[in-house]
């Protein structure tokens, strides 16, 4: 699904310049569930917005799904990234103003699903992500954990092949953090693939797959747990 190859990503502020990435080489299987580990600044999240297409490198190759990502341009990307990929954030980016059905049901909107298909597929994800009993709540009447569950939705509303999670229990007690972690398990399973930047190690031992980054290099790699 994923090929990297040496990457590289610098950013520039008048006469400095940080690494963020520096030569990485990196594959990711359908079906697959890998983690990213590291130190902050290490380039966990640069490399999670590059492959997200969110922001570009300043060397190397990338392939998703079989496609030279470097070679299109914005509209193309666009159009790869929100039929292919959901994203998870740690801080929920959920709209205020919005109920939990609302929130939910946004990225089908900017898809152009009909009216019937939107609401067949809005009670089938709050039904499996047991949040059909608050959907008409708003954010601020909902826990950490109950926020990120509805993020969860949100990001796999449009049946992605890809979920790229940043830190998603970061802002979460544990027992909450727990609920998300298996969560993401649970959609792993069924065959979504993730890729997850995280600083904990407990939510590292739910993925199939352990990358540890440092200074912008990947310094080893290892099985989290039994596949």
């Amino acid at each position: 699904m994923i090929t990297i190859k040496n990457l590289r990503r610098a950013f520039r502020a008048e006469d400095a310049e940080t690494i963020a990435l520096n030569n990485i080489n990196f594959t990711v299987e359908e079906g697959d569930f890998v983690a990213v580990m590291g130190p902050s600044g290490c380039g966990k999240t640069t490399l999670l917005n590059v492959i997200g297409m969110i922001d570009v490198a300043d060397g190397g190759s990338y392939s998703f799904l079989d496609k030279d990502v470097f070679s299109l341009n914005e509209k193309q990307k666009t159009e790869i990234r929100k039929n292919n990929i959901g994203f998870v954030f740690q801080n929920f980016n959920l709209i205020d103003e919005l109920t939990v059905l609302e929130n939910i049901e946004l990225p089908l909107f900017y898809l152009g699903w009909k009216k019937a298909e939107r609401k067949k597929r809005l009670e089938e994800i709050v039904d499996r992500l047991e949040i059909s009993h608050r959907k008409n709540l708003f954010p601020v009447q909902l826990s950490g954990g109950q926020q990120q569950r509805v993020a969860v939705a949100r990001a796999v509303i449009t049946k992605p092949k890809l979920i790229l999670a940043d830190e998603p229990t970061g802002n979460l007690d544990s027992m909450h953090g727990e609920e998300v972690m298996n969560l993401l398990g649970e959609l792993n399973k069924d065959g979504t693939t993730i890729l997850m930047v995280t600083h904990s190690q407990r939510d590292a031992s739910y993925s199939r797959r352990t990358v540890h980054l440092f200074d912008g290099q990947i310094i080893n790699e290892n099985l989290s747990r039994l596949v």
